[in-house]
């Protein structure tokens, strides 16, 4: 019984625990989300405050207002696009952090503006406007230039993705329209010329004309065939005879 009042206690204090939990959760996510939507429309007020003072403003005081406006726009355009960035190139979170030290001179300098607005000395402040005209051009460059080299960055990993992409497409798609490529397989080989087989190698010529001279030697049988019969006992020489000799007389038979 204590085991089972033991684990109902456990179960009743974690559920307590997880509640708290998440209602801090909740909590703090209603705050950030309000602290936001404050900051936004602060910013919003701000910007539409400074471009009334730019535009119903002459001279030096409305010429500061017109910096403000555009170092303001200018850094927070950068840092939106560095943060929004940062997460998918690990090579941009080095650009973030040269960003954070640009940030603190556009605050330093921001802050400069913001105090000269109410500057009743109107000389003073035309003699000033054009270091601080350089200042915001230098700072404004800098956070341009840092925002377009991670945008084209980007752009390009697109384009070399969507390239990628694209090959891969055709190939599918070749693949999926097989039997066209089949089809055509066969009217391409009877299309195309055939090239013509190696001649045979000739007969030997029968001309006797033609033909080579017999270079092995002859046999006896072939030398005896061609010479004329000659007789096995070659008779004398008739002797001749003179008139002195007698004749030869016929030996009798008896």
């Amino acid at each position: 019984m204590e085991a089972v009042i033991a684990v109902i206690a456990l179960l009743f204090v974690l559920f307590v625990a997880l509640g708290v939990f998440a209602t801090v959760k909740v909590v703090g996510a209603a705050k950030r989300s309000a602290d936001r939507h404050i900051t936004q429309a602060r910013r919003t007020v701000e910007d539409h405050t400074l471009k009334a003072k730019a535009f119903g403003r002459p001279g030096p005081a409305g010429e500061v207002a017109q910096l403000r406006l555009d170092l303001r726009t200018s850094m927070r355009a950068t840092q939106e696009a560095l943060e929004a960035l940062a997460g998918e190139d690990d090579s941009v979170k080095e650009s973030l952090a040269l960003f954070q030290r640009l940030s603190s001179h556009g605050h330093e300098l921001d802050g400069e503006l913001r105090r000269l607005e109410s500057e009743p000395d109107r000389a003073t402040l035309a003699a000033r406007l054009p270091d601080l005209r350089e200042r915001t051009e230098r700072i404004t460059h800098s956070a341009d230039a840092l925002r377009w080299a991670a945008r084209d960055r980007a752009r390009r990993f697109a384009d070399d993705d969507l390239d990628s992409l694209s090959a891969q497409i055709d190939m599918e798609a070749g693949a999926l329209r097989h039997w066209q490529t089949d089809a055509a397989a066969p009217s391409a080989e009877g299309a195309t010329e055939r090239p013509a087989p190696p001649p045979w190698p000739e007969a030997p010529a029968t001309d006797s004309a033609a033909a080579p001279e017999q270079t092995w030697p002859d046999t006896p049988r072939t030398r005896q065939a061609e010479e004329p019969t000659r007789p096995a006992i070659t008779p004398p020489a008739a002797r001749p005879t003179y008139p002195w000799q007698k004749k030869p007389r016929p030996e009798s038979t008896t």
